[in-house]
């Protein structure tokens, strides 16, 4: 094979990714196949473009220069059914369903001999070849181009494949650059930066070969007992579509597809539990259209994603991956969406199985394929979707026009990424300069730095003093690295501990650890429930650990959540802190000592009596592979924290929902129950502080389809640098229909110096301002706008107004 491309000339077209890919030397390993069909592939590979129907011809479809609709056209009147209905489905990589790590001479067997739409979590380091074809980087790349390689010149039209990915908090790749959650993204409040983390994982995911990436999490985690919190930027749609609306523009703007998922209203299972309770979200749909779609809105108009994931709960009674009103009306009709549609896993098969609206596979297949949707994607082999749906084809239930469709969705997207003018990107040569480069390793340190949130500092404990002789760093999330590494984020990735970042930090003093407790006691979530005496284990745990206290000047406690407690399908019941940690911190408090608490966790938590004793708390979220660094940078005063709550941490359980924005009423009074929030939406504290003044607002009257821009001057008033996320906040006074005692409708993130001041600017337009009315019709309503501009959604610093005629 080496032999026959060393002749390739590269060349370079609209959309082509042929940049640094290197295919000649890449051969295939393995148990490869070579046969006759590829005996002349150089005859393939012309100097401007590629045979892929191997009939020395260049036809339409195989024309760089040719307009896409015409390419696609083309290829569709040269397939036949078998040929698109292959292109309909996933076909799970790294030994799941796809069992050989190599092209294999059984593959003109499968059914994939006739193509196959994408191949997901290929050579990514997960599955069961785990490292031995992910890493060292090289050996990925080569291993796509090998299956490429196969679908391009072993098939009858050699249509390429395209690689999908996960890439929520990084690359979904062994030893790629990891960042915080999404839970601790949404809490920098950052736009730049969320841009910044896109290009990571575009050109790391580029360099690797990937070409579409399953980022970012658009749902709204307005629940914090379910257990995707983690995975989701924050509870507000503006916030969450801002930020997703930058995650999506990175990525394409490097030629990598994003596919934001799980559209739609998947965030609000029932109770707040998923797993098994996937369905039936109690949502109106006045609310469903202004929080739960919004960001999709925001990511598929105003970003241009050209994929989406269709989730598998249903709404009002329908499941939403066979829905046409969602994947067609909605994402096509109304939004313009050009992409094409893959399913979350089995939620095409919830049709039959869970939800039971469809008696049989054929009209299973049917229904989704109908409704809108592109490609199935489960853990079983493709042919479990691919022959039901053929032969719900040949029954009529799907017809010919509506295959086309569907398929053409499919072929455009490839066209458009440039798969057809280079199916091998990547580079198989040294993917190593760029994947977890040091650039990129220092983006993800300033992701972890801008992620942490001060919630409370009594008397200006911290920062602490570098010249502490004996530090106790203490609790289950302190030296943990395992718990720590999500599926859906970097294999292997180097996450540096709070212990081990504390001690390299302070090199002069002593440092020293105890476990103090596990995460979760071998009775939860039973323990939940009634109190369960400490075992001598347990017992003996916490003593080791109050007695490490007592001998030290402070003790760090690193408490919170981890893999064991909060990520997909780990929805909780209760909000406490989890197992033994609260008797672990009572323990420690009780030496008298001084004691910081840092939470290292992925939603909100009842942290009450820590709020009410701890005189200093921190939360760090998830923050990835430089979690120790930063962490002890903010604890020692080496950087200043700016992080805001993209989430709002209730006093209780039972008050539950109870997210931002709120409806008029959300957060009454009562005698026999709490009220009020423990830290609100948008709170989070800094070494210095900051005034307000200077509003301006541009016009005290405008027209319903006018721009309105506001200004301000915020001031560090302080003698410390420091990061403050300036937040716009607007109430239409009187609509008619109900709206929010406020709504979030711009922030900014600014750093000053001591003394500095900026003016901030901001613009609202008609669908910043508008409302889906009582007619169902998206409108901006004449009457008085009030404005609130602020540190948080409950410290509003300077107010305005203005009136829409």
């Amino acid at each position: 094979m080496k032999k026959l491309l060393c002749g390739l000339t590269l060349f370079l077209s609209a959309g082509s990714l042929f940049a640094g890919s290197s295919l000649a030397g890449n051969t295939l390993s393995g148990n490869a196949l070579v046969s006759s069909k590829s005996a002349n592939s150089k005859d393939m590979y012309k100097k401007t473009w590629i045979d892929f129907n191997k009939n020395g011809v260049k036809d339409v479809y195989e024309d760089p220069t040719a307009p896409i609709e015409a390419r696609i056209a083309d290829l569709l009147s040269q397939m036949t059914l078998e040929e698109k209905t292959c292109q309909m489905a996933t076909l799970y990589g790294s030994g799941r369903v796809l069992k050989d790590a190599w092209p294999t001479t059984g593959w003109s067997e499968e059914i994939w001999k006739d193509g196959i739409g994408n191949i997901d979590e290929q050579a990514n380091g997960l599955g069961k070849f785990g490292s031995e074809i992910s890493y060292p980087y090289a050996n990925s790349v080569k291993n796509r181009h090998a299956v490429q390689r196969w679908f391009v010149e072993q098939t009858r039209l050699g249509i390429p494949v395209d690689f999908t990915n996960e890439g929520i908090r990084g690359l979904c790749h062994d030893r790629a650059t990891m960042f915080p959650a999404q839970c601790g993204q949404g809490a920098t409040w950052n736009k730049k930066l969320i841009r910044e983390i896109a290009k990571v994982t575009a050109d790391e995911a580029k360099a690797l070969g990937y070409t579409n990436i399953y980022s970012p999490i658009l749902d709204i985690a307005q629940d914090p007992r379910w257990g995707r919190v983690v995975e989701s930027y924050g509870e507000d749609p503006y916030l969450v579509g801002e930020l997703g609306k930058q995650m999506i523009l990175g990525l394409q703007a490097e030629g990598i597809v994003a596919t934001p998922k799980h559209f739609a209203v998947y965030s609000i299972p029932v109770g707040g539990r998923d797993g098994g309770t996937r369905t039936d979200p109690h949502v109106a749909p006045r609310e469903m259209k202004t929080l739960y779609l919004e960001p999709f809105r925001k990511g598929i108009q105003e970003a241009g994603a050209l994929g989406v994931m269709s989730s598998y709960n249903d709404y009002d009674g329908e499941p939403v991956s066979g829905s046409y009103h969602f994947l067609t009306e909605i994402l096509r009709q109304q939004w313009g969406f050009k992409g094409y549609v893959v399913s979350d896993s089995e939620a095409v098969e919830f049709l039959h199985t869970k939800h039971r609206i469809t008696p049989t596979e054929e009209e299973m297949t049917a229904q989704v394929v109908n409704a809108g949707l592109n490609i199935r994607t489960n853990f079983t082999p493709p042919q479990d979707f691919i022959l039901p749906l053929r032969r719900a084809i040949g029954e009529g239930k799907v017809s010919l026009h509506t295959l086309d469709q569907r398929v053409g969705e499919i072929l455009r997207v490839k066209f458009m990424m440039g798969l057809f003018d280079n199916p091998y990107p990547g580079d198989d040569r040294r993917p190593e300069a760029v994947v977890h480069n040091a650039a990129h390793q220092d983006v993800s340190m300033r992701a972890a730095l801008e992620s942490i949130v001060l919630l409370k500092n009594d008397k200006e404990m911290l920062p602490l003093s570098k010249s502490l002789n004996k530090i106790a760093v203490i609790g289950p999330n302190a030296e943990e690295v395992k718990e720590l590494t999500c599926r859906y984020g970097p294999a292997h990735a180097p996450i540096k501990t709070v212990y081990q970042g504390i001690k390299e930090y302070l090199p002069g003093s002593e440092v020293q650890y105890a476990k103090g407790c596990d995460i979760i006691d071998k009775y939860f979530p039973e323990s939940e429930l009634y109190n369960v005496p400490l075992d001598a284990q347990e017992q003996a745990m916490i003593d080791e650990a109050v007695e490490l206290a007592k001998s030290s000047d402070v003790s760090i406690l690193v408490l919170g959540g981890n893999e064991k407690t909060v990520r997909e399908e780990f929805s909780r019941t209760n909000l406490d802190l989890c197992g033994r940690q609260q008797q672990l911190l009572e323990a420690v408090y009780a030496t008298g000592k001084p004691v910081v608490l840092v939470i290292v966790d992925g939603r909100a938590a009842t942290i009450n009596w820590a709020n009410k004793y701890i005189p200093a708390i921190v939360h760090a979220w998830f923050p990835g592979e430089f979690m120790g660094d930063a962490i002890a940078k903010v604890l020692f005063g080496d950087y200043n924290p700016g992080g805001r709550l993209a989430v709002t941490f209730p006093k209780s359980v039972g008050q539950v929902p109870f997210a931002f924005p709120f409806k008029p009423g959300s957060d009454s009074k009562g005698k026999v129950r709490v009220d009020g929030m423990l830290y609100p939406f948008g709170y989070g504290l800094s070494y210095t502080n900051f005034s307000y003044s200077d509003l301006k607002i541009s016009k005290p009257v405008i027209g319903p389809l006018e721009n309105i821009t506001l200004s301000c001057t915020v001031k560090n008033t302080g003698k410390r640098a420091g990061d403050e996320v300036v937040q716009l906040y607007i109430r239409d006074d009187f609509s008619s229909v109900t709206t929010y005692d406020k709504v979030l409708r711009g922030f900014e993130r600014i750093h000053l110096q001591p003394g500095e001041e900026q003016t901030v600017n901001f613009t609202l337009t008609p669908q910043d301002l508008g409302l889906w009315d009582k007619n169902n019709q998206f409108t901006v309503e004449p009457g008085s706008f009030s404005v609130m501009v602020g540190a948080s959604s409950q410290d509003t610093r300077l107010k305005g107004s203005f009136e829409v005629q």
